[in-house]
């Protein structure tokens, strides 16, 4: 094992896929965790603490595993070569890309576009 220390936005895509795996040890209720979609831009699963946004972002067994300590991330690291590289890539496109959150958007903006119905209120 090699301490690498910070790496800049330049060295990322090279270095997150020559990766295993992603091991990400979070501990406090992170609202997103842009390096869980970061390592999975580059086809890398990803192994999180069951913590804050990590069951929104990783789908255990298609991009990674979620687990609830430190002995359960090791043990997933042995399973992590059954995981389909190009399948982590595809579900980072079809979920995290800017285009996704762009169309996503512009249904939202649509939605709130059409006329409000009238709604009839009875009070007592």
């Amino acid at each position: 094992m090699e301490f690498i220390g910070e790496i800049n936005d330049a060295q990322k895509p090279e270095f997150l896929s020559g990766a295993h795996a992603l091991i990400f040890p979070i501990d406090w209720p992170e609202p997103f965790g842009l390096v869980m979609i970061e390592a999975m831009a580059c086809g890398t699963p990803v192994i999180a603490f069951n913590c804050g946004s990590v069951p929104e972002v990783v789908d255990p067994g298609v991009t990674g595993f979620i687990v609830n300590d430190i002995d359960a991330a090791v043990a997933a690291l042995g399973k992590v070569h059954a995981l389909d590289r190009a399948r982590v890539r595809a579900t980072f496109d079809r979920r995290f890309t800017a285009r996704r959150m762009a169309e996503d958007y512009l249904d939202v903006y649509e939605e709130l576009a059409q006329p409000v119905r009238h709604l009839h209120v009875v009070t007592a």
